[in-house]
């Protein structure tokens, strides 16, 4: 009821409601775009359905995350952030039309794969614009809830864009056309987000003061901060320990994911399509449950065993699904599986994140994180690498599932062995107080 009353609250102020309308749709749209890409590069039957393939689709969604990211900030604080929403979402309006033509007239290309690319990376500025905005229009203990609530319905709508999508694409005939509706579907819903942006003021989201010193110095700035934070990680110890802990197992769960997607398309439903999405889907759904089941867990019982402890309790639940992977890849075993892998991914999370919040300072803390979300999206990236070479084109492995379940009863027992469980004391730094050059896009 507390949350209601809040979310309430923060709905009577005109900006927060005009900036969070842009955030809903534009994350519902990206739930569209992202199926319909996940329709071309991993369903569809144009494309190849390969281990290498898949893996290769994947490592191009993620890299616009690791690359672009940890610098949108640098121009997120020249460019005003409100013509960074509506242009870039007007952008995305115009690349995706273009992915829809393509598919229309060609089918799957190597174009597909560079628009794709490059509306990934307009997302991402995207995702930093509305969180970089956010505290013009909220202000006082109100701007606490509204960090806490807005990424995670906006999380919401892009998963309802991603049904609404999925419900159209069963609309269609296999073929082209079903392979390019939820893309056009997208389109649309970026324009409303587009149009809704041009409500607020054009100054209204910032900055006051756009920055004015060399973009380059400013992107060697940023880097180095990324190397400042990772410097000061390690010598904390505890919040370095728990960001390589969390780069583990999210290179691990990287394999395990794209493991699911060939199963669910090669195995389980081979040679249909809307089978195959669906039975992904079902995975998806069961994996975010587990991830809900975390947030109700982890609170409450990780003050029981300390948050290492608790990563720890994580990790050994992960290796467990893994090993039921190995005996059969059944669709019970398979659903099983990845409903436990999700709530120990995000029980891993939560208690990482705490641990980075509780034993970082605060004039590095935008730092931290900034090298956490690349660490965090490289891991994927690399799970990809690993996935290309290790993974049959069915996604199931037994001798694979084997050792990933093995590389995670490794790093518990690594954590709970030889981790540390307090801060170590951190040199002040000459640049400690400064302002965080990267904490915008964190």
């Amino acid at each position: 009821m507390s949350v209601i009353s809040e979310l309430r609250a923060l709905l009577r102020l005109d900006g927060f409601r005009k900036l969070f309308a842009v955030r809903l749709v534009s994350q519902a749209g990206d739930g569209m775009f992202q199926v319909g890409l996940a329709s071309l590069l991993f369903f569809s039957p144009e494309s190849q359905g390969t281990a290498a393939a898949i893996a290769g689709a994947f490592a191009v969604m993620l890299a616009p995350f690791t690359i672009v990211g940890p610098f949108a900030g640098v121009f997120l604080d020249r460019w005003q952030r409100r013509q960074v929403l509506a242009w870039g979402n007007a952008v995305r309006v115009v690349i995706t039309v273009g992915m829809a033509v393509l598919m229309l007239s060609g089918g799957v290309s190597g174009w597909i794969y560079a628009f794709g690319l490059a509306a990934l990376s307009v997302n991402r500025f995207l995702l930093a614009g509305l969180s970089a905005g956010l505290p013009r229009v909220v202000d006082g203990p109100l701007l606490l809830t509204a960090n806490s609530l807005t990424p995670t319905l906006g999380a919401g709508a892009a998963f309802v864009g991603g049904g609404i999508g999925v419900v159209l694409g069963l609309m269609f005939e296999p073929g082209r056309v079903k392979d390019s509706s939820a893309l056009v579907c997208a389109a649309v819903v970026f324009g409303i987000a587009s149009l809704l942006a041009l409500r607020l003021g054009r100054t209204q989201l910032g900055p006051e003061r756009p920055a004015e010193a060399a973009i380059r110095g400013e992107i060697v700035k940023v880097a180095r901060g990324l190397a400042d934070g990772a410097r000061y990680l390690v010598t904390r110890r505890t919040p370095g320990q728990a960001l390589l802990v969390m780069a583990a197992h999210r290179f691990l769960y990287g394999v395990v994911f794209i493991a699911s997607i060939l199963i669910a398309r090669n195995l389980l439903s081979p040679g249909d399509q809307d089978a195959g999405m669906g039975t992904f889907a079902v995975v998806i759904g069961l994996t975010g449950l587990g991830g809900a089941g975390a947030m109700v867990l982890t609170p409450t019982l990780s003050r029981l065993t300390g948050p290492q402890g608790w990563i720890a309790i994580m990790l050994l639940l992960a290796a467990a699904s893994q090993l039921l992977l190995t005996t059969t890849p059944s669709r019970a075993v398979v659903y099983t599986g990845a409903a436990l892998l999700g709530l120990a991914a995000q029980g891993t999370k939560i208690a990482v994140d705490t641990i980075v919040q509780r034993d970082t300072q605060d004039a590095y803390r935008g730092r931290a994180f900034a090298f956490y979300d690349v660490l965090y999206n490289a891991a994927f990236v690399g799970a990809a690498a690993l996935a290309a070479f290790t993974l049959p084109d069915t996604g199931w492995s037994r001798g694979v599932f084997v050792g990933l379940a093995v590389a995670y009863v490794l790093v518990a027992l690594l954590l709970w062995l030889r981790g540390a469980r307090e801060a170590a004391p951190a040199a002040p730094r000459a640049d400690a107080g400064a302002p965080d050059e990267v904490a915008t896009t964190a």
